[in-house]
Order: C-alpha cells, then structure tokens, then sequence
C-alpha cells in the first residue's frame, strides 16, 4: 500500500495543464473583482449597511470601511499576477486572504461558487503553478526548452476538488422535491417567458421534470466523463452547453465560466501546449516589457518533492474535510431544507425557492412592546436573506437585543414572527413565537425554538 501511493506520488506530468489553469483562474478573478466594483456592489453590499450578517466564530470580520475598496483593489492585484505568474507564492497568499475575507464580511453574499473559490485558491497555494509561462520561471516561457515537469498528483488535485463539487452537487439532488416535484424549477422555469426560442418551452411541465433529472445525472457523471479519455471532448461540449444555458436562466454571475475553463484541466497536456504556443505569439509584443520582471532563475527541476512530507498531509487533511464537512447535516434532527443547519458548505446549489415574512417584537422589563421596522436596519437584500433563514434571526436578534439596551430599555426580549414558504409549500411558521432569541446563544447546536416542518423531503 505505501509503495503504491510512493509511486503515485512519485509521477510527474507536463507542467503545462497547471499553467493554462493558473492563467484562466487569474484572468477570471480579475475580470470578477473589477465587475464587482463596476456594478457598485462593494458600497450598496459592504459601506452603506450599517449592520452586517457574521458567520459563526467569525464575528470579528468586519467591513474596513473606505478600506474595503483597497481590499479589493488588493485582491484584484493579486489575482493578476496570479495570472502572469509574477511573485506566485505570495499573490495566491494574498488572493486567499483578500478574497475570503471579503466573503467571511457579511454572510447575506454566500454563493456556493465563492466558496470554492476561496477553496480552490488555499489549495493553489501548495500547487506549482508558476513552473511554465510565467514571470518567475523566464526560461520556461522559451519555446525551444523542453516543458518543465511537476508532480502528477499537483494536477489531480484541481481535478479532484472539481470531481467533489460536481458529484456531491449531484447526491444533492437526489431528493423528492428536486426529482418527484420538479422543484423549485417548476417556480423558475415558467417566469422566463420571455426569452427567445426558449420562453413558450419553459411553461412546460416535462421540460420541469427534464432539467431536473438531466441536471441531477450531470452532475453525478460529469467528473467520470471527464476523467475517461474517450469521452472527454463530448463531456466538455456537455460542459459548456450545460452551463451557458445556466448563465441564461439564472443570474448566478461568473460561476458557469469558471467551471468551463476549470474544465480544460482534465484534458491532456498537448492541448494546454497549443494553448500556450497561441497566448506566447499573442503575448510576444510584451515579452520585452515583462522581461525586466523575470526573476533570473533557470532551475526547472520538479516541484521540491522534499516538502511533501509537509504538502501531502496538509492536501490530505483539505480534502478528507471536504470529503467529510458536507454530511454533518446528518448530525441534526429536522428538514435540512427548513432548518437549514448543515446546508451551507455542502455544494447544494439551487435546490430550493424559500421566502419568509419576518417580524420582531421588542418587550422591556415593564411590559411595554412595539414592532421593529427592519428596514431602518437592514438594505432589502439583507432582509429578504434574515426573512427565512435561522441563523440570520437568531443574529439580526442579538443585534436588536443589543441596540435597544443600548437606548436605555431595560430587560430587553426579542420574540419573532416568522412565515415561511419552502418550494411551493403554504407558507408556516418557522420560529417558535414563544421564545426569547434574545437569550438564546449562537452554537453549533441544533437550533430546538424552530418549528419543524411537518413534511419530509426524502434524498439525500
């Protein structure tokens, strides 16, 4: 057995796939930041709220305020320079740290595809990445030098983590809602009428049903489809024409492009090679203002193996988490989809439609109540994402707690009354009206003052 995996780690492979990768995941996080601050999203999203959602035991992360923008503006750096292979080590540092600390700001923003970015980018790190067409290995850019080689499993390792994305996204949609009602496509579908060709083809009911079990099916088969070299290419157009027709249903930003060109890791390196050969007659222009960047090193032996002894545990601790974190839901009694304590972490993309009405009471030691105006606290965004979801109650709780004993109200309770819906459902409560969340702690304890749902989802 240890003589088996000696020889796996042991494997080397072209450097080229690693690099076209580090190139695309750098202009695309490039392209991502700057269309963040173009749409205005950092003010409207991190500067004009006054209160913002934590997630738990990050509390202490905090907007900067006017800061926030050189936080982008840090991260943008980053990640171009991420993309021309200059200073690797320390840009995909600073990308990781930047980029993470601007999801952990304000939980109202959590996107699946966020977190796999923050994911991919700590994995990145241990990764060498930086070994072909880059500014610090100059010689490697030279075409008549052989293409340096990096270990194997430095590849794998992308391809394993988009494998992990793609196959527990599938499992997830192994539920009654998602197969056996359509939902919540059957909400969706039908309101992009308006679209060409396709509009009067979303009103029908089969069509639900089809994009339902084919989503579920391609996500399940996707990542062995792309690891077997005879259907690799019709796995990729598959790719490609599954997450354009996403981009146009669903205004989920930059994830199907980043899943497209993730995608091109899976191929053999003659690909990445001709793709490279393109970008350098492409580049060749600003080969002599890049030059003076290079850093004068020729050494193009594979990536030090001595440091696996510190790499591979680190890679084999990430991934048993990312293999084990998604089933903790297990661990909580109640309809995950209602309670939603595990959901998050756990790759379920868009299996849901749920909508809450939310309103909190304040009562003092004397007896004396009145109703919160949510939205002298909270932008219509923030309080559409508190409106259903526990934890942002629980939160949004506190902070009213806190913010009325701080005007001078004594013995401050904050009960709730909370609807919601859940995939077409009637709309129930979801809060139990009775208790005090104002006394109630934060953990990582099922949360007991929850009202069930009384109907069972079966799946995974």
């Amino acid at each position: 057995m240890n003589k088996t995996i000696q020889s796996y780690l042991d494997k080397s492979a072209s450097a080229a796939p690693l690099a076209v990768f580090r190139i695309g995941f750098g202009l695309m996080m490039l392209y991502s930041i700057i269309r963040f601050a173009a749409h205005g999203w950092i003010n409207s999203l991190y500067i004009t709220p006054q209160f913002h959602f934590s997630y738990y035991g990050f509390d202490w992360v905090k907007p900067l305020g006017s800061f926030t923008y050189l936080l982008f503006t840090i991260c943008g750096i980053a990640a171009f320079f991420i993309a021309i292979g200059f200073k690797y080590r320390l840009s995909i540092i600073l990308f990781f740290l930047s980029f993470t600390y601007i999801e952990l700001m304000d939980k109202t923003t959590y996107l699946n595809h966020y977190y796999f970015i923050s994911l991919l980018s700590f994995l990145m790190i241990f990764l060498p990445a930086n070994r072909h067409f880059s500014i610090d290995h100059p010689k490697a850019t030279d075409h008549t030098l052989k293409t340096p080689i990096i270990p194997q499993w430095s590849i794998d390792s992308i391809k394993l983590l988009l494998s992990i994305v793609y196959f527990y996204a599938g499992l997830a949609k192994i539920n009654s809602d998602w197969l056996l009602k359509a939902m919540p496509l059957k909400i969706w579908l039908p309101s992009k009428y308006d679209l060409p060709f396709l509009g009067n083809l979303m009103q029908q009911e089969w069509v639900h049903y089809a994009f339902s079990w084919t989503g579920m099916l391609y996500d399940l088969l996707i990542p062995f489809l792309l690891l077997y070299k005879k259907t690799r290419l019709w796995a990729f157009i598959a790719v490609v024409i599954f997450h354009v027709l996403t981009r146009v249903l669903f205004p989920i930003g930059m994830f199907p492009f980043i899943m497209i060109v993730s995608a091109l890791v899976f191929f053999d390196s003659s690909l990445h090679e001709k793709i490279i050969a393109y970008l350098r007659r492409f580049l060749s222009p600003l080969s002599t203002l890049l030059g003076p960047l290079s850093r004068k090193r020729t050494n193009n032996k594979p990536f030090v193996i001595t440091y696996q002894k510190v790499i591979i545990p680190v890679l084999v601790i990430f991934f048993t988490i990312q293999l084990v974190l998604p089933w903790r839901y297990l661990a909580y009694p109640g309809e995950l989809f209602w309670t939603e304590e595990g959901y998050r972490f756990s790759w379920r993309v868009m299996l849901m439609e749920k909508m809450g009405n939310t309103q909190f009471k304040i009562v003092d030691g004397s007896g004396q109540s009145f109703y919160v105006q949510n939205d002298d606290f909270l932008t219509s965004f923030q309080e559409k994402q508190m409106s259903f979801q526990p934890d942002f109650i629980l939160e949004y709780a506190h902070f009213l707690g806190d913010h009325y004993s701080s005007q001078g109200y004594k013995d401050v309770k904050v009960y709730v009354d909370c609807y919601a819906a859940l995939n077409g459902r009637t709309s129930r409560r979801l809060v139990d009206p009775k208790a005090n969340l104002y006394q109630i702690k934060d953990s990582f304890q099922h949360k007991d003052w929850l009202l069930p749902l009384e109907d069972e989802i079966k799946g995974l």
